[in-house]
């Protein structure tokens, strides 16, 4: 991505076709697909991409097996439709997982999820949009004990007799985001953070921009353009709320929090993820992830007025462990976590109380009177078709000849491991991490640690092979701005070492801060500032849980 500065420049002094407000992964997508049919696109975001709901997910690419429960055809058909694409147009970012469901004491797997499984792979395998070499996940099996357990060693202990393969697929939430990001760039998109929205721009009472103050020089100025998009998720109601509010059409945004932990492989050892029981008819994930165990998610309201650092409630901490617990026979407490996290969705309220905050996944799209559109709900899978109705909703107003492109446009550009260079001190297990990381800019992010030793050492001895190069590189090219941005987001780091990045001392905190000052011209105090400044912000995320 070009830096920060220079795209704060551009957007003060020319004038977009569309601004796009929140840079999550809908707003990345539509600034992705707006750019690819002709648009001159800027792109907003108030604090770092994809720090609200995008980072947090469950990190999956799936159809959604329990809206099956719910009839919710549509929903599943479209998201197995992208799932299918993603894997196509993003290998190393998408990549297929297989997933157990156990069966135990000589019982045989439940008939009824079979059932689930049956439409599951019909809807997955149909032909609509299918192109020669796209993936397709092979049919639901019934697995033995020994097999089950060979993709669940955690479940050694239980004995299972039996159980159910499919397969679904698995992401790196921001990295996704930061990747549609910078093909939008590609195609001309200019894109900066740390801009506030505080306004719309009037005009006759259309709306002719946004009025922006920038997080970093305290500076205001109006970003022009003639279209604006609002894609701010769970924030899209206090952008001109009472223009949002005032039209009965508009639905209400109901936060949803999910919270997730973080746990090391050797702790809860998984070669695939788990479907696990949690009482009451639901379910959570267990899946491996970038070398350690993810177990998430809760689904609770959430009525806090602050959505911008929400903690992992103890008791979804609790009801996630004790879950886990039951399921694998474990005995894992507070102290083994590694690290958590929790974020809020927007659902959309239905208005009726008798259905819960599950219902509503789906995508709403409306125009309010100032003619700013908001797009709102859905979920990490849909981005793309999201998008594609969101432009295709400027499209139609403004009678253009401009079909959607984003089905054809890849997504970084895949790189084999082992071609990629070695450099000198960069541990073997390094490569795989940025390869499916970065793509082939990982041969980016190895010159930079190529440049001096410290840079190809991972950032935590011992831990996750993720390097202090990569931070180097994320404020250079990627705009991080802070080392909670480079760790929580650029990296995943904080997430699966959460213990070490926060420790008190901040020794890692300040190693980190260093790689990133020349980039951002911190001089010894400002690096000692923003290395404190993590651990405030390492606090109010809840990366670390009590034990």
């Amino acid at each position: 991505m070009i830096t920060r500065s220079a795209a704060v420049a551009a957007l003060r002094s020319e004038h977009f076709d569309l601004v796009v407000v929140g840079g999550g992964i809908t707003g990345a997508g539509v600034a992705l697909d707006a750019a690819t049919r002709g648009y001159s696109v800027a792109l907003v975001e108030k604090a770092d991409y994809a720090s609200g709901t995008s980072s947090r997910s469950s990190k999956l690419v799936h159809g959604g097996l329990r809206y099956l429960q719910n009839f919710d055809l549509g929903l599943v058909r479209e998201a197995l439709l992208e799932r299918q694409l993603m894997v196509r147009l993003a290998p190393h970012l998408v990549r297929p997982l297989p997933f157990v469901v156990a069966a135990f004491d000589g019982a045989r797997p439940d008939r009824m999820v079979g059932v689930g499984l049956n439409l599951y792979d019909a809807m997955a395998r149909g032909g609509r949009g299918r192109q020669d070499g796209d993936w397709a996940p092979e049919r639901h099996r019934v697995i033995g004990g020994d097999e089950v357990v060979e993709l669940l060693p955690a479940l050694a202990g239980r004995a299972p007799t039996s159980g159910y393969l499919f397969h679904d697929c698995q992401t790196d939430d921001s990295r996704l985001v930061l990747t549609v990001l910078a093909e939008a760039e590609r195609f001309g998109a200019v894109c900066a953070n740390r801009l506030a929205v505080t306004d719309l721009v009037d005009e006759g009472g259309r709306t002719s921009g946004v009025w922006v103050s920038d997080a970093l020089t305290g500076e205001h100025f109006a970003l022009r353009a003639a279209n604006v998009v609002n894609a701010t998720g769970v924030w899209a109601d206090r952008l001109r709320p009472e223009e949002l509010h005032d039209e009965a059409e508009v639905p209400r945004i109901r936060p949803s929090r999910g919270t997730h932990v973080v746990l090391a492989r050797e702790t809860l050892p998984l070669d695939a993820g788990a479907i696990v029981p949690a009482g009451n008819g639901r379910a959570i994930f267990a899946l491996p992830w970038l070398g350690s165990t993810l177990i998430g998610t809760t689904d609770d309201e959430h009525d806090a007025e602050d959505l911008d650092h929400v903690l992992p409630a103890d008791e979804d901490v609790a009801y996630l462990l004790d879950a886990v617990n039951a399921y694998f026979g474990s005995v894992i407490g507070r102290g083994d976590i590694a690290g958590a996290y929790a974020g809020v969705r927007p659902l959309i309220s239905t208005g009726d109380p008798r259905k819960s905050v599950d219902i509503s996944r789906k995508a709403e799209l409306y125009e309010t009177s100032s003619g700013m559109i908001t797009i709102t709900g859905g979920k990490l899978t849909t981005w793309r078709r999201m998008a594609k109705m969101t432009v295709d909703r400027l499209v139609e107003r403004e009678a253009r000849s401009a079909p959607c492109r984003t089905q054809d446009v890849p997504l970084g550009q895949a790189v084999d491991a082992a071609d990629l260079p070695r450099v000198e001190g960069v541990p073997d297990d390094a490569y795989e991490r940025l390869a499916g990381r970065y793509g082939h800019a990982a041969h980016e992010v190895l010159a930079v640690a190529a440049e001096r030793g410290e840079l190809a050492q991972p950032i935590v001895a011992g831990g996750p092979p993720d390097l202090l190069a990569e931070v180097a590189y994320a404020a250079r090219r990627e705009q991080a701005n802070s080392v909670g941005d480079a760790l929580l987001r650029r990296s995943r780091i904080a997430l699966q070492a959460a213990r070490e990045v926060a420790d008190p001392d901040g020794a890692t905190a300040r190693r980190v801060a260093a790689a990133m000052a020349p980039a951002m011209g911190w001089d010894e105090s400002e690096t000692d500032a923003q290395a404190r400044a993590f651990l405030d912000e390492a606090g109010a995320e809840g990366i670390v849980t009590s034990p």
